[in-house]
């Protein structure tokens, strides 16, 4: 039982309506799948108003020329983290208040139905949570979630929001567009004064439970998605560009154990050349459609 959203269409680039034979050949490929693995990435959320990095024409490297915050940078620099956090805190109204759309929704029904044997998802969005999908990993992290580098101590980001409020009575700051990880644009004139607390039980950096770019994500759960993966039979792409090794590795692995791949993305994708079926409509359009 799939609730109709509305897409919000604004960070979707142009595509056609599926095709009614893609659609069968995309029910065929589900229906023969009795444990089927899925990964999701940035386009699975475009239509819930989150935009991407990499589409064409409305992802966040066509837009502008800004880049995602470093590891490395957050860690190294506090003049980086004050400007990652207060951006952070102008987005995450905004951010935090977007809703799961059709495809969140189709793949928790999958999971009840017992079809969809594990998800993983490339976002940081909480979408899919949100959705009520339990058989799953965020392999990035969660922005709903912050945790201090040097304790390990966790807390609530929307708690986190409270602090900076009480740290900022008067600060205010108007955004300059959204980003696809929660923040906006802010010039360095309105950052400059803006306080970011320290971790309450140590003073120590706080830092969102992501995985910025250069940074690798933990072996323990690459090794416990290689489980999960080694327990399917078929693996489908929705919504990713794989190209970002973190999640593309699963991608070749499943190759390697010659588990057919099935790739629904607009655009062009690092896998586009051993999947078994490519299909480039929107994920809230054409999987709706699979029974």
């Amino acid at each position: 039982s799939v609730s109709r959203t509305s897409p919000n269409l604004a960070f979707v680039p142009a595509c056609l309506p599926p095709d009614p034979g893609e659609v069968e050949e995309l029910q065929r490929f589900v229906s023969n799948s009795k444990r089927l693995f899925v990964m999701t990435g940035a386009g699975i959320s475009t239509e819930s108003g989150i935009p991407d990095y990499r589409s064409e024409g409305v992802g966040l490297y066509a837009r502008t020329d800004r880049r995602p915050i470093q590891h490395a940078e957050f860690v190294r620099s506090a003049s980086a983290r004050q400007r990652y956090w207060a951006r952070n805190f102008v987005g995450w109204p905004q951010f935090s208040s977007h809703q799961p759309n059709t495809a969140h929704l189709v793949l928790r029904d999958w999971e009840k139905l017992g079809k969809l044997h594990w998800l993983v998802t490339q976002n940081v969005d909480a979408l899919h949570t949100k959705a009520g999908s339990q058989r799953l990993t965020e392999l990035h992290g969660c922005t709903h979630r912050v945790f201090c580098l040097a304790c390990g101590d966790q807390i609530l980001r929307s708690e986190l929001q409270e602090h900076f409020e009480a740290l900022n009575p008067t600060w205010k700051a108007e955004a300059f567009g959204v980003a696809p990880d929660g923040d906006v644009f802010l010039t360095d004139e309105q950052v400059r004064n803006f306080q970011v607390p320290a971790c309450r039980k140590c003073g120590g950096i706080l830092k969102p439970d992501v995985t910025f770019f250069g940074d690798t994500v933990s072996r323990e759960k690459v090794n416990f998605v290689h489980q999960r993966l080694a327990e399917s039979d078929s693996m489908l792409v929705a919504g990713s560009s794989m190209q970002v090794y973190s999640g593309y590795r699963f991608a070749l692995a499943a190759w390697e154990k010659q588990l057919p791949i099935a790739i629904l993305n607009i655009g062009p994708t690092r896998l586009d050349h051993f999947a078994s079926l490519k299909l480039k409509s929107r994920c809230g359009e054409l999987l709706p459609l699979i029974v």
